[in-house]
């Protein structure tokens, strides 16, 4: 995992550019007691690193610090914990976007403990959108994105006309 004080962090690219002030705002979900991907830091965050479905190499590196944070707590972690590496992945594999060669091991593993911490979430209460992000988060994790985006949005207002369009096909 790229350290939050490392130069490389200048090295890097968002969608805005140098990726210089992404450790600012990893640092400042340290102290989020909750989120809904509108509030800051994380309406920063996923502007910078999950624009309109691009993702960049500052991405890859960000990535394991929130599944640090998300591990250090995953019974009430916002959703947003779950949410950002899952959707990380499902930008990346759908435009083939490539990892730096140094990032790649701290990406991959962190990617790999999703499931687990989704079992660790296992005795909150799961809504709706906690159901879909989570087993998205598995599915990212696990298997190819297309199903993890379709996840996604199967929440219980898609799914009947879903199973309707299924049944018809």
């Amino acid at each position: 995992m790229l350290e939050l004080d490392s130069s490389r962090w200048a090295e890097l690219v968002h969608a805005y550019g140098s990726a210089d002030d992404i450790p600012d705002l990893l640092r400042a979900l340290d102290d989020l007691p909750g989120g809904d991907g509108q509030s800051e830091p994380w309406h920063s965050l996923w502007s910078a690193l999950a624009h309109q479905g691009d993702v960049y190499s500052a991405s890859f590196a960000a990535t394991p610090h929130v599944v640090r944070l998300l591990s250090t707590a995953p019974s009430s972690a916002p959703v947003d914990f779950f949410h950002f590496p899952a959707w990380i992945e499902i930008c990346r594999q759908r435009n083939r976007t490539e990892i730096p060669f140094d990032l790649k091991r701290g990406y991959f593993e962190a990617l790999g403990l999703l499931p687990e911490l989704v079992a660790h979430a296992s005795t909150r209460e799961w809504d709706a959108e906690f159901l879909c992000v989570a087993l998205a988060a598995i599915t990212a994790a696990k298997g190819p994105a297309d199903v993890a985006e379709a996840v996604l949005e199967l929440t219980p207002a898609v799914s009947k006309d879903f199973l309707e369009w299924l049944s018809e096909r």
